[in-house]
């Protein structure tokens, strides 16, 4: 998965649900949920799916990052116009 295709970050991962460009949202099971819950509620509010990664650790590898991440969203491939 390219970098590309990842807003990594609560503020990120929220803003891009809130612009309707996400897919997936991706949270780790050991973030805090007071953090993470109302990204998880404003996601299951647009019916995005949310899959939970084991650790921080975990997700900031799978986003490729060298910390760890809370939560992450996939974003939408876009359509290319000819």
């Amino acid at each position: 998965m390219s970098k590309n295709n990842i807003c990594i970050g609560l503020k990120a991962a929220m803003r891009a649900i809130k612009e309707g460009r996400a897919s997936k949202l991706l949270v780790a099971a050991d973030a805090k949920e007071q953090l993470t819950r109302p990204i998880i509620e404003l996601a299951e509010a647009q019916s995005i799916e949310t899959e939970y990664i084991e650790t921080m650790k975990a997700l900031g590898r799978f986003c490729q990052i060298d910390v760890g991440a809370a939560a992450a969203v996939i974003i939408k491939q876009q359509k290319i116009q000819q």
